[in-house]
């Protein structure tokens, strides 16, 4: 059974935020990585607790749970600052931060100085 990991994206004044539900996951079963220099992918793996002694013994009633891999891609927007990415795991919650770049000053139009009383002649 392939896992699921629910996404929230939000976009504030100086950055995009995903918050990924990863209850049970360890943080290096995480992982973050930028594709192509413009896609944010979160990968990694949920397992069963098979680390008991009594492995054997266990007999599931019900499994609701997702297990197994999951992966999720977002198109990141051009704006965005990839070397300034953070991402950390707490509570079962990830959370990215990708920094927007700074807006880029409005195009100004140039000036040039006319000077007077001077006549181009082409020969």
């Amino acid at each position: 059974m392939a896992a699921c990991a629910p996404v929230d994206v939000k976009e504030l004044g100086g950055s995009y935020i995903f918050v990924v539900d990863v209850p049970g996951v360890r943080n290096t079963e995480v992982k973050v990585q930028i594709e192509k220099d413009s896609v944010l992918k979160i990968s990694g793996q949920r397992k069963r607790d098979m680390d008991r002694k009594d492995v054997s013994e266990v007999k599931y009633l019900r499994v609701e749970r997702p297990v197994g891999h999951f992966m999720r891609k977002f198109n990141l927007p051009n704006n965005v600052d990839l070397d300034s990415l953070t991402a950390a795991c707490q509570d079962g919650m990830l959370t990215i931060i990708v920094p927007k770049l700074p807006e880029a000053a409005p195009h100004q139009p140039r000036t040039f100085e006319v000077a007077v009383g001077t006549t181009f002649i082409k020969q």
